[in-house]
């Protein structure tokens, strides 16, 4: 097993690179939450975007890199790149179960294939601005994970509950990263904002191709009591992830202003005390899923 990296990695400045190595059981559910099985493929099509998401981000970012003077920044930049990195392929490995289980996402992936193939023809600044909208919108999935994490992880699948959390609590270290990157290139207000309703856009709808064809192959998308299921997590996707995107609209705007979720901090506190070569896996039977790891 890869040795877990809990220390900074050497051009990352303060953020920590975590190379942790999930591992995912071949025979796994991917209804992962049998109690939530939209919520399941909902999540299932996000991971589904990540392998090619993520690498454009990182694209971008590296070219943008080329042209930023701050230092600091510079190494930030580092440690996004090497924390997206480490994301996508764990994603990668779980969307390879997901594919022998519904090979028609291939289709999917086709499409995300030439669309980001297209994307990286456009402007430097358009691509950075669509990075630091996501960006954005991640801090609002991340509260909304965790505030909910009841609800949503309560006795599902831990390997899946715990990439996916894992990834949230990394999204919230390297948050100012894009947003400072564009700042710094580029500022401006309305291209910023048109990057965050766009990228918001698109990586939803990416994420919502890939789930229609996960439920409609279970026998779940014609369903009445499925479609309404569905729609009230959508809905409650769109409550929760709202407000952080609303407030970046404000002037004067930052996201270091904003407040993280306090699990985030217990999380890191426990992944540091937990022992090499460990995956860290939540515990997800606990009622309250505290940040502390079953081993």
């Amino acid at each position: 097993m890869t040795v877990q990296i809990k220390t900074p990695h050497p051009e990352a400045g303060g953020i920590v690179v975590r190379a942790i190595p999930f591992a995912f059981d071949e025979n796994i559910n991917p209804v992962w939450n049998p109690e939530k099985p939209e919520w399941s493929h909902m999540a299932n099509g996000a991971s589904l975007t990540m392998p090619y998401l993520e690498p454009f981000l990182i694209k971008t970012v590296r070219e943008a890199l080329k042209k930023a003077s701050n230092k600091q920044l510079k190494d930030d930049v580092h440690g996004f790149m090497a924390q997206e990195g480490n994301h996508f392929q764990n994603h990668r490995r779980y969307n390879e179960i997901l594919k022998s289980h519904y090979p028609d996402l291939a289709d999917v992936e086709d499409e995300m294939t030439a669309e980001y193939k297209k994307f990286q023809k456009r402007s430097l600044r358009w691509r950075l601005a669509y990075t630091a909208g996501f960006e954005t919108m991640t801090m609002g999935i991340t509260e909304w994970l965790i505030e909910d994490r009841r609800s949503l992880f309560k006795d599902a699948d831990p390997s899946v509950a715990s990439l996916i959390l894992w990834h949230m609590v990394e999204e919230t270290e390297h948050k100012n990263v894009a947003y400072d990157l564009y700042q710094d290139l580029y500022g401006g207000y309305w291209a910023r904002t048109w990057g965050l309703i766009y990228g918001a856009w698109h990586v939803a709808w990416s994420s919502r191709k890939g789930y229609r064809r996960m439920l409609k192959r279970d026998g779940l998308w014609n369903k009445f009591s499925s479609r309404m299921r569905l729609y009230k997590m959508v809905a409650q996707f769109f409550i929760k992830a709202s407000p952080a995107m609303l407030r970046s609209l404000v002037p004067g705007y930052h996201p270091s202003k904003v407040n993280d979720p306090n699990w985030v901090f217990r999380w890191t506190k426990a992944y540091a005390d937990l022992p090499e070569n460990i995956i860290p896996l939540l515990d997800t039977g606990d009622p309250d899923i505290p940040a502390q790891f079953s081993g």
